[in-house]
């Protein structure tokens, strides 16, 4: 059975090939991994220097997972609205995350108190709903949002609602993930 670790360095590389593929630059020997061939969702987050550069994703596995990660990272490379598009010269130094989602399973709760005491801060990431507004955080944004409250209105803000919104319409999913990130300069 093929190991964790392979699998990142698996989708690490198809990764980083997408987003230099897409750029015009030389494309390194894929990598392959059984698990590439099955559906899987993914989210591609890009940094810079240590900050955010670019995160696209899916929360649900739609398509092989292969293909998630080729055009979540093209996506997060070129098409994430908060960012200009990643040039061909800032790219080697670009590094680059996979975060590999578990199925989102929806919390049940009586009132947003409720629901924070169900999140678990590191682990947990979290699927905010509310009609046809929606956003998530990946696990990974408790790092920066440790405490519960902040955690959620800062998601409620992503989802373009007030930081102290609650309604009888709002939903909530939380989900795992596996995560791999680059060394410094693509390793």
């Amino acid at each position: 059975m093929p190991t964790t670790e392979a699998l990142g360095k698996a989708l690490l590389a198809q990764a980083r090939n997408a987003i230099c593929g897409a750029l015009g630059l030389p494309v390194k020997a894929a990598v392959d991994h059984v698990l590439l061939a099955e559906r899987g969702a993914c989210f591609v987050t890009l940094t810079l220097d240590g900050a955010l550069r670019g995160c696209i994703g899916s929360l649900n596995a739609h398509r092989v997972l292969a293909e998630d990660v080729h055009e979540n990272a093209i996506a997060a490379a070129l098409r994430d609205p908060r960012f200009p598009p990643v040039s061909a010269a800032e790219f080697p130094r670009i590094e680059i995350e996979v975060s590999l989602l578990d199925e989102p399973e929806f919390l049940e709760f009586h009132d947003e108190a409720d629901a924070l005491s169900q999140l678990v801060p590191g682990q947990d990431g979290v699927i905010f709903f509310n009609g046809c507004q929606k956003a998530t955080f990946l696990p990974q944004v408790w790092e920066q949002l440790p405490d519960r409250r902040s955690f959620m209105a800062a998601l409620k803000q992503k989802a373009r609602l007030p930081a102290d919104f609650w309604g009888p319409n709002v939903m909530l999913a939380r989900y795992r993930v596996r995560k791999w990130k680059e060394n410094p300069q693509g390793g």
